[in-house]
């Protein structure tokens, strides 16, 4: 009798929301918003506990990302292939700009929140790290969040 044996009979009932077919649009889900959800967190709490660190400035860093989150989520994949978008001024290819201005977007919230962190916080004597860690991490969090929701999803949700 080895290991595996010992877990033969044990029987866990089913999960009712997450039993049945492909689920790896919901999960792709629950982890992008999950990780945008800690991200905002971060801010918050390093905005929280040290008062007056967050300039208000600061912000526009995550809010870049968030749009950014939006407009590269907002592209279906049908669309990127020219079968569901023929209307507009540009069809599929106005639809490719449009994502490579929201990786655009994301990557410079990215790289935004890099140089305020090591500018303002790292290196400095009497500061404080955790709000310039907290708002890198931010940006990290939602980009990958909006990856994973982009890319993460078998088939998009919307058509």
């Amino acid at each position: 009798m080895g290991i595996g044996d010992c877990f033969e009979n044990i029987n866990l009932p089913p999960c009712i929301w997450f039993e049945g077919g492909d689920k790896r649009n919901a999960y792709a889900s629950i982890i992008s918003g999950f990780l945008f959800f800690v991200g905002w967190w971060i801010i918050i709490d390093a905005a929280s506990v040290y008062p007056g660190t967050v300039v208000a400035g600061y912000h526009m860093c995550g809010v870049v990302g968030t749009l950014s989150l939006i407009m590269i989520n907002s592209v279906s994949n049908a669309q990127m292939r020219g079968d569901a978008y023929e209307g507009g001024c540009l069809g599929p290819r106005g639809a490719k700009v449009w994502l490579f201005v929201g990786f655009v977007m994301g990557f410079a919230s990215v790289i935004a929140s890099c140089g305020i962190l090591f500018a303002n916080f790292a290196g400095k004597k009497n500061a404080h790290y955790w709000p310039g860690v907290g708002l890198f991490l931010q940006n990290v969090f939602i980009f990958i969040a909006s990856l994973i929701f982009k890319f993460g999803r078998s088939e998009d949700i919307w058509t």
